[in-house]
């Protein structure tokens, strides 16, 4: 055998390490061992190793899975930390060594329905189902409430006691579906599209049930009724288990109450306290025209005061004017000198002024006026 077909270079032995790995069945894996050498860089990144009492797995995680913990998971990485962590065995050329790329990680112990809850989420919350943007506002004054949970036990009960206290006649409509066990998922799905495909259809939808174990609680995290939830198109609230219960159908709904019976605190206000604030905004409002009234009364008041103001000044000025007029038409009247002695003499047929001797001949008849009379004279 040619030994040079044998012989790779370190980097090319590398590469083919690498491409093995690339394509093995344990190219994504679960690894569970203890925390040592955790450092963080400045970039977010953490370096440390995974180890059990017979191997050393070196790993790495970087800022953006980081961000991505939970809080439990974060508060135990330390060296000593037993951990379970998932993630991508991978060559690291540089160094010549394995490594795995860690994207999730939670305390040691934790068991398959948690790490299922985070990884669903995780894909989820990547599509967007968890957006704020997608959240539609709870109406202020619902009029028809339809509730799945199931009919059996304490929360229907807790939670008609509330609403029917809060707002009494409130219409509400109960979906029975199962919230435990086998088939519970497909009966919360079957109450979710029920409503929406009602006619007319609810103002609000509330899924709820009680408290009890993650593994009572987990068909509220069941793939199925987290898209159902988020698809709704009627708002819904979210009420499952206790407050420090989270399923994925809180992040799905429009709005999370700690529990039922704070469900049907958000539903509704309460109908007394509307009541009041009703009539206190009638009082207000009557008040409001009453003293609106009394500020137009007032200032169609001070406006007749200043129109009239304005006609007797307009009146005042057109006086004015006219007797100004007077004065000059007077001024120019041909007849105000004969109050001063003189006369005026026109030739009686016709009114003709005789301005000189010839136009008056012997015989025309003529008529002088004077400032209190006339006089009829014929020339000779």
């Amino acid at each position: 055998m040619d030994s040079a077909r044998t012989t790779y270079t370190v980097s090319e032995l590398t590469r083919e390490l690498k491409a093995l790995v690339d394509g093995s069945a344990l190219r994504t894996v679960f690894v569970e061992g203890e925390v040592s050498g955790w450092r963080v860089y400045p970039s977010g990144h953490a370096y440390f190793a995974l180890k059990d009492e017979g191997a050393v797995l070196n790993a790495v995680m970087f800022a953006s899975a980081r961000m991505r913990l939970s809080s439990a998971a974060s508060e135990c990485l330390a060296d000593g930390a037993k951990v379970r962590a998932w993630g991508q065995l991978d060559v690291y050329p540089p160094r010549g060594a394995y490594q795995l790329v860690v994207r999730q990680l939670w305390a040691a112990g934790a068991g398959d329905l948690a790490i299922k809850f985070e990884l669903l989420k995780k894909r989820l919350a990547a599509e967007g189902l968890f957006d704020a943007s997608r959240k539609k506002p709870l109406p202020y004054l619902p009029r028809h409430i339809g509730v799945v949970t199931s009919p059996a036990g304490a929360v229907i009960h807790d939670m008609v006691t509330v609403l029917t206290r809060r707002f009494p006649n409130l219409h509400l409509t109960l979906f029975p579906a199962k919230v435990q066990g086998t088939g519970a998922a497909e009966t919360i799905v079957a109450g979710v599209r029920h409503f929406n495909s009602a006619s007319p259809r609810p103002d609000l939808l509330i899924v709820a049930r009680g408290g009890g174990s993650a593994e009572d609680l987990w068909c509220f995290n069941e793939e199925s009724v987290v898209r159902a939830v988020a698809a709704s198109e009627i708002p819904v609230v979210s009420a499952v288990g206790h407050e420090t219960d989270y399923t994925l159908c809180d992040f799905a709904a429009d709005v999370r109450a700690g529990t039922p019976s704070m469900a049907a605190e958000l539903a509704v206000p309460v109908k007394t306290e509307l009541s009041m604030a009703l009539a206190d905004l009638a009082s207000r409002l009557v008040r409001a025209p009453a003293r609106y009234s009394e500020l137009l009364a007032q200032k169609l008041d001070h406006a007749a005061l200043r129109l009239s103001s304005a006609l007797k000044d307009w009146h005042s000025a057109r006086a004015a004017a006219l007797r100004d007029t007077a004065t000059r038409l007077r001024l120019l009247d041909p007849y105000s000198v004969l109050k001063r002695g003189y006369s005026i003499t026109t030739v009686a047929d016709g009114g003709r002024v005789v301005r000189a001797p010839c136009d008056a001949p012997p015989g025309t008849r003529l008529v002088t006026r004077l400032a209190t009379g006339e006089i009829e004279s014929t020339t000779l």
